[in-house]
Formats: structure tokens, C-alpha cells, sequence
């Protein structure tokens, strides 16, 4: 927007030191298809190990670990450095930055268009007009709680429990691990959650979790304590930082425009839900507002039928398949967790790998029969994997035919909520939406 001539003013909560400094897994997934807003030449310095190619699953279970490719280009980054980044590059193309800035309320007109919104900056009252405001405040917005939505297809439809917690911290050991060309993932001991360990070098280490908020949230962090005590390579490591945050582990929203506003990444639910995976869409989100926000302030039309273009690109580029990948979230919550690991340890790697990220897979004849044999005893697991999958494989169908205006949408959600329906009649789970 800014490259195009726009005023844009960014609002920060943080100062101008801690700003970019988030809680991150810190795996950067397609590091060479980013928005050309954003150079990859740019971001390149953030970017502390590209050998990663493979993630690792440890499943003490079955005692065995079960190695699956990671297809496209994978880096993992210093997540500050990173953010620095990103702003180093907003600003040189002439975007404001105003920090310390604790947004309070959102502005509406009599019509219910966002006007602009409210906020305290470092002890001060402060009002900020636009003609276009950008949600990007993350898991949980406090925008959305003070937007009046009554009149618009904004998707309200929204609960704590669609929401992850995550916590990390960033471990310096002794000596150079042997996994340093992977993303290491592993079950946590008491609800269905996972530690991961992902190495920013081979000696600097991002080790952290994530677990539903319906789950108590310091018994599964003493998950991730245990587990660094009994890992021999941790022995003697010194703890640098320590950050949690919240993420979405759901579908993303249904529509995430309203007269005058835009939700952007984990505002909109714009995270892989499998994996927490959230950089990428968040870019790409960013983009295709931008995009809208450009065509609304050149014809000076701010309503919903302007901005839905938006939702159409995020569904056609990556929100259709998250939303199908979320229908394994929802079997989660349905099956025994032991089963579900002996499961993962009969499933090729490749084929697992291809249905953590594009939503979908077709596993052939015989290795269907391979995975039967080697999981024998859990064959009631499989089936109904089996059945989810398709419904998944249809939910996903629905979605590309995502409606083309915001008339459509009652419509598209009808015949989406009869397909989930039968998706928690398939699973057995309760109704997470």
C-alpha cells in the first residue's frame, strides 16, 4: 500500500526494541514463494539454518521415529531478526511506525463502517482516522470484540477453544546435535498437543510446544521440562529467552471483511491448524488486503462487496485446504492418542507428508496393505481415518467453489455445515464450530 502512495501507519504495542520479538516455532515452510512485496533477498539474513529438509516424528509409543519429507524450499529463522526485517523493509518504503501504542477501541460510523480506532500511546489518549483499517493483532483480536459485525458477513463464529497456546524457548547446548537438518516433533505425554524442536543452528535451539487452551497449561509446559531432562544432547544447555503466545488451530474464517476493515494472519485464522504453520499466510494475507484496500481507496467505495475479493484469494490460495486439514484436528480430539500414534508409524512418510500440507493424499494399493499389516490391532483407527479422509476430501471441494460475492456466502456456509455434520458423524466428535 505504502509503494503505491498510500499513508500507512502501522500501531505497535511494543517499543521499538521488543517490536518483531514474538513467540515462533521459527520454521519458516516455502521460503522461496513469498509476496515480491517482500524480498527474499531481504529476509535472507534472518534465515540462521536452510538445511533443514525433513521433519522427524519421535513416537515413544510405537518406539520409533518416523522420518517425513518437507516439500518446498524450509528455513529456520531467528524470529527477531526476522521481524526486524519486516519492518526495516515496511519503512523503507515510507510506512510510519507509531510504538508504545495499546490499541483500546474501534471507530464506526452511523452506516457501521470502521472509521479508525482508539488507543493509549505511552500514557496518552490517542485517535487514529482511516478509510481503511487492518486487523493484524493476532489470535484473539481485541478489535473484534469492540466491532459491531450485526451488519456484515465478518465471521463471528469464533471461540477460545478453536485457539492453541504455544510456549518456547531458545536453548544453547554444549555440543552440536544430530538432527540438525530436521524438524524434530514428538507427542506430548497427557492430551493431544506436541513438543517440537526445531534447530535455529546446530547448536542454538528452538524447543518449545503447543496444546489446545481447553488443556492446563502448566502441566503440559513440565511436558517439555521432562523431556529436556532426559534428553542426553541438553545436558549442561543454557536457556536465552523464554516467550508463549496463542495461535489459531482452526478453519479460517468463514469471511474476514467488513465495511471499512480487513482481518489479516492469526486475526483471521490464517495458520496451517495441523502444524501452527502461520508466516506464510500471514504474508500472503497481507497481500491480498493490500490489494483491496488499494482498489476501495482509488474508487472510494469501503464496502464489503469491494473488499470480498480478499476473501476469495485467501480461500482459492491456502484457505480451503486449511480448511480441510482441520477436519484431522477435529479427529484428533475423537480417538485414543496411542492408537493414533500407531497409526502415524504405519503411514509412509511421504504420504503423511503430503497430507499434513496439502489437505488431501492417495495412499495406492499396496501400501495400503503394507500400513494394514504393520498396524494390525489397529484396523478400527485406520477405517475410520479412511472415512474421515473423504470427507475432508469433500469439505475441501466445497471450498473451492468459495461464493464470488457476499450474497453467496449463507448459501456456501448451509451446505458447508451439512458436510461438517457428517464429518463429526464420522469421527464421532463433538461439534467444534
Amino acid at each position: 500500500m505504502a509503494r503505491a502512495g498510500y499513508e500507512v501507519v502501522i500501531l505497535e504495542r511494543k517499543d521499538e526494541e521488543e517490536a518483531g520479538h514474538i513467540a515462533c516455532g521459527d520454521a519458516l515452510k516455502g521460503a522461496d514463494a513469498f509476496p515480491e512485496a517482500i524480498p527474499k533477498s531481504k529476509l535472507e539474513p534472518a534465515f540462521t539454518n536452510t538445511d533443514v529438509d525433513h521433519g522427524r516424528f519421535e513416537i515413544p509409543q510405537e518406539d520409533t521415529v518416523l522420518e517425513i519429507p518437507v516439500p518446498g524450499e524450509l528455513a529456520v529463522i531467528d524470529r527477531w531478526e526476522y521481524g526486524r526485517r519486516i519492518i526495516d523493509g515496511a519503512e523503507d518504503r515510507g510506512v510510519e511506525f507509531r510504538y508504545d501504542t495499546v490499541v483500546q477501541n474501534v471507530r464506526q460510523n452511523d452506516d457501521g463502517r470502521v472509521t479508525g480506532v482508539e488507543a493509549i500511546r505511552k500514557g496518552d489518549p490517542v485517535t487514529y482516522e482511516a478509510d481503511i483499517v487492518i486487523d493484524a493483532a493476532g489470535s484473539l483480536s481485541v478489535l473484534q470484540d469492540h466491532v459491531d459485525f450485526s451488519d456484515s458477513t465478518f465471521d463471528t463464529n469464533v471461540d477460545y477453544s478453536h485457539f492453541c497456546s504455544a510456549y518456547r524457548e531458545i536453548v544453547e547446548v554444549e555440543e552440536p546435535v544430530e538432527w540438525d537438518d530436521a524438524l524434530v516433533f514428538k507427542p506430548t505425554e497427557r492430551a493431544a498437543g506436541y513438543l517440537w524442536y526445531f534447530p535455529r543452528t546446530d547448536t542454538e535451539i528452538n524447543a518449545g510446544l503447543g496444546f489446545q487452551m481447553t488443556e492446563e497449561p502448566m502441566q503440559l509446559v513440565d511436558d517439555l521440562k521432562r523431556d529436556l531432562e532426559n534428553r542426553p544432547e541438553f545436558e549442561g544447555a543454557e536457556v536465552e529467552d523464554k516467550l508463549g503466545a496463542a495461535l489459531p488451530t482452526r478453519r479460517p474464517y468463514d469471511s474476514a471483511v467488513h465495511p471499512g476493515y480487513m482481518a489479516i494472519g492469526d486475526a483471521a485464522g490464517h495458520v496451517n491448524p495441523t502444524t501452527g504453520g502461520g508466516i506464510a499466510g500471514a504474508a500472503y494475507g497481507g497481500k491480498y488486503a493490500a490489494e483491496r484496500a488499494i482498489e476501495a481507496l482509488e474508487t472510494d467505495e469501503f464496502g464489503e462487496d469491494v473488499l470480498w475479493e480478499y476473501n476469495q484469494k485467501v480461500m482459492d490460495h491456502f484457505g480451503a485446504r486449511y480448511a480441510a486439514l482441520d477436519v484431522y484436528n477435529i479427529l484428533s480430539t475423537a480417538v485414543d492418542v496411542d492408537d493414533l500414534m500407531s497409526l502415524l508409524a504405519a503411514m509412509p512418510g511421504d504420504k503423511l507428508a503430503e497430507a499434513l500440507y496439502s489437505g488431501s493424499t492417495d495412499i495406492g494399493l499396496k501400501l495400503k496393505l503394507e500400513a494394514l499389516v504393520k498396524s494390525r490391532g489397529h484396523w478400527g483407527t485406520i477405517w475410520n481415518l479412511y472415512k474421515t479422509k473423504r470427507r475432508a476430501d469433500e469439505l475441501l471441494s466445497h471450498y473451492e467453489n468459495y461464493p464470488t460475492s457476499p450474497e453467496g456466502l449463507a448459501g456456501w456456509q448451509d451446505r458447508r455445515d451439512d458436510l461438517m455434520e457428517k464429518v463429526y458423524e464420522t469421527t464421532g466428535a463433538e461439534p467444534k464450530y
